[in-house]
């Protein structure tokens, strides 16, 4: 190759010259190379040398404690909140908790207003803490504040404050005891649960059971619980307020509003997630068997280790209305049985109770609960009834877990009450009947027949023992004043004991 035609060879463009180069199109090009390309960016540790990193960082190292030796006065400043922005979660001196709401500063008497300093929690031990229930401080006021962290207005939906957003471990609901039975050692459930583990308290169907710790562990679950952590649910038709603290999994667990399926128990944070899966939801009653149909009332029990998820849903729906009652998600110990109101749209749901598979203490019944929206309809004592019907059937009588909860105490009193004077309106008189006899008769244990006649007062000391003492003249009055209430038909219950079917599967 000769000098000249190396000469006349193009070297290649120095990184200088592509740099300054002008890119533009050729219009002779082809379509796909119209368009500007742009020129290789330079490498941040190209543009600067080693010391003006150096100084650029000693300037920003200086910028920085600058802002920080700035006074209070020249930092850039929060909106002032005055007391009158925020609102006030309350709780009212020796009522349910069930009644506590969020207030704004005008609901107040300013001038009755007084400091009260938090509780211990580690003085609890042995009994319940400082300013809460049992507790009581004689010269507090009747309204006192439960959080002194307050709530923000804004478009109406209430902030949660970082004391009522405690995430706890799925096992709420302990009894409060403002209201709540005397337990005594013997009911405490000291020993094996159902699977033969050894514990020092269980989890149960509704009541806490546990040893000399259990005051400090209600004293802990309620302080962290005290709070409503949703305000209302919507479900089916209604828009219900909720009375309690539930713990449902995040992010459900802080809402204003939680929709729920009133036929598979979904629960749902929008509105067009609720109403959606409203149109496409199969289910049209709860699962598991019919037991009783009576007109447009149908009973289905449901058995919690096959229908964990819809009994697991149950549990938080009903904590949401049950304060004395233990929530957990270990549903398959205990049977469960769904009350419902049929119509052309499906089998709505109205209420619910609970009973262990195996109980020690002859337990009926766990947990019941008439929600809101179907209370004052009878239902309540109908549940009972059902529960009594089922251990008349088994062949031993039964009661409800201990303790009972305000209205349970009263539902409960006023059923037996009920049973008690019409089976004695019954009697002639000349017949002997025994205490264990009643109990046989009805399914209620002889020691709730006994606390009903001496509420009465209908149990007198004749000649050396106890007698039941009944006047005619009051079984009249209360005949003239007998209600029509709604009790369990035995002729429409199709239930078998599962010991029975156990025995016949066993003989097949």
């Amino acid at each position: 190759m000769t000098a000249a035609t190396m000469a006349s060879i193009p070297q290649p463009p120095t990184l200088e010259e592509i740099s300054s180069m002008s890119w533009r199109a050729d219009p002779t090009d082809p379509p796909s190379v119209h368009r500007q390309v742009p020129p290789p960016p330079a490498h941040p540790a190209q543009s600067l040398s080693s010391p003006q990193r150096q100084q650029q960082k000693q300037q920003q190292k200086q910028q920085q404690q600058q802002q920080q030796l700035l006074s209070p006065q020249d930092q850039p400043q929060q909106p002032r909140i005055s007391a009158w922005d925020l609102l006030y979660y309350v709780h009212y001196v020796e009522h349910d908790r069930r009644l506590d709401e969020w207030v704004d500063l005008s609901r107040f008497n300013l001038a009755t207003l007084k400091r009260v300093p938090p509780p211990d929690m580690s003085s609890a031990v042995g009994g319940v803490a400082p300013g809460m229930h049992g507790g009581k401080d004689p010269s507090s006021s009747r309204r006192t504040t439960r959080s002194t962290e307050g709530k923000f207005k804004r478009d109406s939906a209430r902030r949660r404050s970082p004391s009522s957003g405690v995430d706890v471990t799925p096992l709420a609901g302990v009894s409060d005891g403002m209201s709540a039975d005397p337990v005594d050692d013997a009911s405490l459930g000291k020993g094996k649960n159902n699977h033969g583990e050894s514990e020092s308290f269980r989890i149960g169907g509704g009541n806490w059971h546990g040893d000399s710790d259990i005051a400090e562990l209600e004293a802990e679950h309620h302080e962290i619980t005290k709070v409503k952590n949703i305000s209302k649910i919507v479900m089916g038709k209604f828009e219900v307020e909720a009375w309690y603290y539930s713990p449902f999994p995040p992010p459900y667990n802080q809402l204003d509003t939680l929709y729920i399926c009133e036929f598979c128990l979904k629960y749902m944070r929008k509105p067009r997630f609720f109403l959606q899966h409203c149109s496409e939801c199969p289910r049209r009653s709860p699962p598991g068997q019919e037991i009783y149909r009576e007109g447009n009332l149908s009973v289905f029990e449901l058995d919690g280790k096959d229908h964990r998820v819809y009994c697991q849903n149950l549990c938080l729906l009903a904590k949401l209305f049950l304060d004395h009652k233990t929530l957990y998600y270990d549903v398959d110990p205990f049977y469960f049985y769904v009350i419902t109101e049929v119509d052309s749209r499906g089998a709505h749901i109205v209420g619910y109770f609970s009973k262990e598979k195996v109980s020690s203490e002859e337990y009926n019944l766990a947990c019941i609960l008439t929600f809101p929206q179907f209370q004052k309809c009878g239902y309540g004592k109908f549940i009972i009834s059902l529960s009594y019907e089922l251990s008349k059937r088994e062949g031993k009588p039964g009661s409800p877990e201990k303790p009972l909860s305000d209205l349970g105490k009263i539902s409960y009193r006023s059923y037996w009450t009920h049973v008690l004077l019409t089976l004695f309106s019954e009697q002639t008189g000349e017949e002997n009947i025994q205490i264990k006899d009643i109990s046989m008769m009805t399914g209620i244990k002889t020691e709730d027949i006994i606390s009903t006649l001496q509420s009465l007062n209908m149990i007198r000391f004749w000649k050396g023992q106890h007698v039941v003492f009944v006047m005619q003249e009051f079984l009249n009055k209360f005949m003239e004043q007998k209600k029509k209430i709604r009790l369990c038909n035995s002729k429409c219950l199709s239930w078998v004991p599962h010991a029975e079917r156990k025995k016949g599967s066993e003989s097949n």
